[in-house]
């Protein structure tokens, strides 16, 4: 996989949001895989500032969604369709119909994960897909020890991971959901671009992990390794672990202009 090191989380979204906005220029009507926390906030700004300037168009985009709560209300603030609508949906313009999701609050939650790969595969699949990465190493909400040819399904949170997002829930671990859809690894690894965004020391563990540990479904983002077309974007913080840190500094820093990400 490709690594860039940038010098800060800014720096970081702003590129990521320029290789969305490459991408839009080629295919107008691409399917934008979305991410939610805070990481990826920097991308869905600079890319609402380049929409704003005229130097983007979105208005053709699709918005797919990489895992969802279950059971909070409808219409749940926290939820991340509305989180998602905030963020991405209406900083860029877009209506509700852009929005692909999996339904939290389906009765037949089996049937909602099957209708959900449906919806992706009509779509044409996902053009770009922006990960997180947790400090277990999960994306998405698949958790360590997932299954790396898995497809979306119902995933039990850990302690861990409902403890790292209680800061969106007042900061109360009893709010956050234990039970979340998710799109599996063998999903996101479908689609034709994976944009991994790490920053900060916490994530420097699990970046090195990822990139360069072995392949195990210990760490859930190390599947990044079968892809062909894969980017790695770390800040200075979150590369600190990193052995290969110089080599990857110096292949960035001489590739062709016109390759991208």
């Amino acid at each position: 996989m490709e690594v860039v090191i940038v010098p800060d989380a800014r720096a970081g979204g702003e590129l990521v949001a320029g290789a969305m906005a490459s991408l839009l220029r080629e295919k107008p009507d691409a399917v934008l895989g979305v991410a939610t926390g805070s990481t990826p906030l920097p991308v869905y700004e600079a890319l609402a500032a380049l929409v704003r300037a005229c130097r983007a168009d979105a208005s053709r985009a699709r918005i797919a969604q990489l895992d969802e709560y279950v059971g909070l209300p409808a219409g749940h603030p926290e939820s991340y369709r509305s989180v998602l609508a905030r963020e991405v949906l209406e900083p860029l313009g877009l209506k509700e119909d852009a929005f692909l999701g999996p339904d939290g609050g389906a009765a037949d939650l089996t049937a909602a994960c099957a209708a959900y790969e449906r919806a992706l595969a009509e779509a044409g699949g996902v053009d770009l897909q922006l990960l997180g990465i947790g400090t277990d190493g999960h994306i998405g909400f698949n958790e360590p020890c997932s299954s790396l040819a898995s497809r979306t399904r119902l995933k039990t949170l850990t302690e861990r991971t409902r403890a790292d997002n209680a800061r969106f829930f007042d900061g109360d671990v009893a709010q956050v959901p234990r039970h979340v859809i998710t799109q599996g690894i063998g999903t996101i690894l479908d689609a034709r671009h994976l944009v991994l965004l790490a920053t900060g020391e916490g994530k420097a563990d699990a970046v090195a992990a990822a990139v360069e540990g072995p392949l195990a479904a210990v760490c859930p983002a190390s599947a990044l390794q079968l892809h062909p077309h894969a980017t790695v974007v770390v800040d200075e913080a979150a590369a600190s672990r990193l052995r290969l840190a110089d080599y990857f500094r110096h292949t960035w820093s001489h590739k062709p202009e016109w390759q991208g990400l």
